[in-house]
């Protein structure tokens, strides 16, 4: 009888640990290796430690603790096969994360994660054992209440503003890349307008405090 494949484990409201999805090099870590840990319960881990899963432990910080199992999980990218599915939930809904966004989960807050693991069985020189690849993960992030308080206002990109000057016509539309504060006066590049409020001078004319 063949022997049956290997299934993808799904791990829902885990913690992970050692986040370096940047893949950064470090002591225990090649450059570009992206990666991390996930924290199992004893008899998850008992269990995939028999199928052959690479299960570690963490040794205890506190006397009486007992070892925490963990599983090293590799997110890997390449032109054969399909990406991981990295998806990134918020009040708002959820985003997917290329290879080029998943960086910001190394320094997120999580509030929860659901996951996928799928299995690549490997043999080299008569040793055996199961390597975990990262297949999905759901990555819900903890919000402030102030991205809660104002989580619909909308984004805004604008490339100029409206600025009041006394003595000139009401809403000069003045470009937002000609102005800057120097020492709470308003300055605009190539003007040198004067009011009862401050002189505004070009940047050129600019002095240090």
């Amino acid at each position: 009888m063949p022997q049956q494949k290997m299934q993808p484990v799904v791990i829902e409201d885990a913690r992970i640990i050692f986040r370096n999805f940047t893949g950064a090099e470090g002591r225990f870590n090649a450059k570009g290796k992206r990666n991390f840990n996930v924290l199992l319960d004893e008899q998850t881990a008992r269990a995939m430690l028999k199928d052959g899963w690479n299960v570690k432990y963490l040794q205890p910080r506190e006397e009486g603790d007992v070892p925490q199992a963990r599983l090293e999980v590799t997110v890997h990218y390449s032109e054969r096969g399909l990406p991981p599915r990295i998806m990134l939930v918020t009040s708002r809904g959820k985003t997917a994360l290329d290879e080029d966004m998943i960086a910001l989960l190394d320094y997120a807050e999580i509030e929860n994660v659901d996951l996928i693991i799928r299995p690549y069985e490997w043999e080299v020189n008569g040793k055996e054992g199961v390597k975990a690849y990262l297949k999905s993960i759901y990555v819900t992030i903890r919000e402030d209440e102030l991205e809660k308080k104002y989580m619909d206002v909308p984004d805004s990109a604008l490339g100029s503003m409206k600025v009041e000057i006394e003595g000139a016509p009401p809403m000069i539309h003045v470009p937002s890349e000609q102005i800057s504060i120097t020492r709470g006066l308003l300055v605009r590049e190539g003007h040198d307008d004067r009011s009862s409020v401050g002189r505004a001078r070009s940047r050129g004319d600019q002095r240090p405090p």
